[in-house]
């Protein structure tokens, strides 16, 4: 699919995956990679219904980033709603997120973005500390990476190097102060040290072990792109490893999310990469950082 010179190429062969499902010809790229997103979440609820309760737990905690893009969404069209400027583009409808929501049924009667800041507060994903968008996305992947790593012991070293790379794009590369509120609970994965560094290099040298290996010989804070691909990449082998054990408990649930959620990352960045061309070679930064 990367290889494919045109995004109708790449359809032909998404086409005959089992990510066909909406992934039609001549819709955008950004449909088809949320047709791939949609794939996914259909597959991880499938799964989620077949575990007992520790088990839906724990792919309900995997798969928190499907209400935080919900979330977002629906952040954008309250402000589009009130006219504010800068908020066009894809609209899509939210994911359906079934047995998977935690307060979404909630969220998405919301009418105003205090009122959803409101909801947040009083659910388990806590208050943002602001209700702007980028102060809800990022007190929600707060919120989620320390959920994960309390609660499915097998993804924490996911869930501290997620939150380093958050950690380290909002404030060394964006620019943008974390709201105090989402820097404490920070703080419980990463240490205040490394919260409150000010400078990309003393962030870097103050991570715990679970995260500094994915910052590993990337000394600019320019360069976190790197860690994107370096993140999946453990992932994927560490998925492939819990995968394959066969004692009884949740090991081998986590090692399928992964899995699944490795295989779609790839298949929409390969969409990206095709609708720019396509080709070998390098993949692109924000092929790379494409969106989850």
């Amino acid at each position: 699919m990367a290889a494919s010179s045109a995004l109708d190429g790449a359809l032909r062969y998404l086409s005959a995956s089992p990510y066909r499902h909406d992934a039609t010809p001549g819709v955008t790229p950004a449909e088809a990679q949320r047709a791939v997103s949609a794939t996914l979440l259909w597959h991880l609820r499938i799964l989620a219904g077949w575990q007992p309760a520790t088990g839906a737990d724990a792919v309900r905690a995997l798969a928190a980033g499907f209400e935080i893009s919900n979330t977002e969404h629906r952040l954008r069209a309250l402000a589009a709603d009130q006219r504010l400027p800068g908020m066009g583009g894809f609209h899509p409808p939210p994911y359906r997120l079934g047995a998977l929501a935690i307060a979404w049924a909630r969220l998405a009667r919301t009418r105003t973005s205090s009122e959803l800041r409101a909801v947040l507060a009083a659910s388990v994903w806590g208050d943002p500390g602001a209700d702007s968008v980028a102060a809800v996305a990022t007190g929600m992947r707060v919120s989620a990476a320390v959920r994960l790593a309390t609660t499915v012991p097998d993804a924490e070293r996911w869930a501290v190097a997620r939150l380093a790379l958050l950690v380290g794009r909002e404030v060394f590369v964006v620019g943008r102060r974390m709201p105090d509120v989402s820097a404490r609970r920070a703080a419980r994965l990463l240490g205040s040290r490394a919260v409150g560094a000010g400078s990309y290099a003393d962030f870097r040298q103050a991570l715990p072990a679970a995260a500094r290996w994915l910052l590993e010989d990337i000394d600019e804070a320019a360069d976190l792109w790197r860690a994107e691909a370096r993140w999946w990449n453990a992932v994927e082998r560490d998925g492939r490893e819990l995968l394959c054990r066969s004692r009884f408990g949740p090991q081998p649930v986590v090692g399928a999310v992964a899995l699944l959620s490795v295989d779609a990352w790839r298949t929409r960045g390969a969409l990206e990469l095709a609708s720019r061309g396509g080709g070998p070679g390098d993949w692109p930064v924000e092929v790379l950082d494409a969106p989850g």
